[in-house]
């Protein structure tokens, strides 16, 4: 096979090369894309859109496939489960699986991009971004204990959608969407992620968890930007994830 040749080549193994190309050297918090970045970014959007659950030879499961239990912390299936596709200091791949009600809760990526494409099912993603500076539209600060108060975060709540296999990937920046949480609609459900560079406490990109605590809980089809107080905490009891061999083609970088 001739090194250019795209025909004998995994969409994953063309998703895998793109996106060492693309985030090689990606515009931090605050940074302007240049325009390398951002073709190359929509060649990465373009390929993940085409992606599907056969590509990565996933069969999708079935809604009596094992649902989560109640309180499931440290015993019993876990809600979530994820594929490692392959990682290097640029980037990471892999997939997510969500079973029937399970949540991805609301979770940051410091200065992290990131590209999510449905393989199958459905999920409803709900995106927040921190607010640095006072709006006019934020609701007054809810009281709570002096200890909790230093967990306090502006935000704003910027969509809330649902996706599916036929949708485009749902993209996240340093600067926009940083902050989302991922439930599962109407059963099972999975996701191919890529988040870039990837997460590494001992660099500064460690997962924070938060909770909304004021206005409505994100809906579908929120009709406009809406900014909230959210409180960060421990990652919730009801939430781990555990991991699965990935069924697909090998990647080669």
């Amino acid at each position: 096979m001739m090194p250019g040749d795209s025909t004998m080549t995994s969409i994953v193994q063309r998703i895998a090369r793109q996106a060492l190309v693309t985030f090689r050297n990606p515009p931090g918090l605050g940074e302007e894309s240049g325009k390398s970045f951002v073709e190359n970014h929509g060649k990465l959007k373009s390929l993940m859109t085409e992606v599907r659950a056969a590509d990565l030879k996933l069969v999708p499961r079935r809604a009596d496939d094992g649902a989560p239990r109640p309180n499931p912390y440290h015993h019993g299936v876990p809600p979530v489960t994820y594929m490692h596709i392959c990682e290097t200091d640029q980037f990471s791949m892999g997939v997510f699986l969500l079973k029937s009600g399970a949540s991805i809760p609301l979770h940051d990526h410091p200065g992290m991009h990131g590209v999510l494409k449905v393989l199958y099912g459905k999920v409803r993603i709900s995106c927040f971004d921190r607010l640095e500076r006072h709006g006019g539209g934020t609701p007054a600060a809810p009281q709570l204990p002096p200890a909790q108060t230093g967990a306090l975060r502006r935000s704003v709540l910027r969509s809330a959608a649902e996706y599916t296999e036929e949708s485009g990937p749902c993209v996240l920046s340093p600067d926009r969407d940083n902050l989302h949480q991922i439930d599962a609609v109407d059963g099972p459900t999975a996701f191919m992620d890529i988040l870039a560079p990837p997460y590494d406490p001992d660099d500064g990109r460690d997962c924070h968890y938060y909770q909304v605590l004021t206005g409505a809980e994100p809906k579908p089809a929120e009709p406009k930007e809406k900014e909230v107080w959210l409180m960060e905490i421990s990652q919730p009891p009801h939430f781990w994830c555990g991991g699965e061999p990935y069924p697909g083609p090998e990647v080669h970088l």
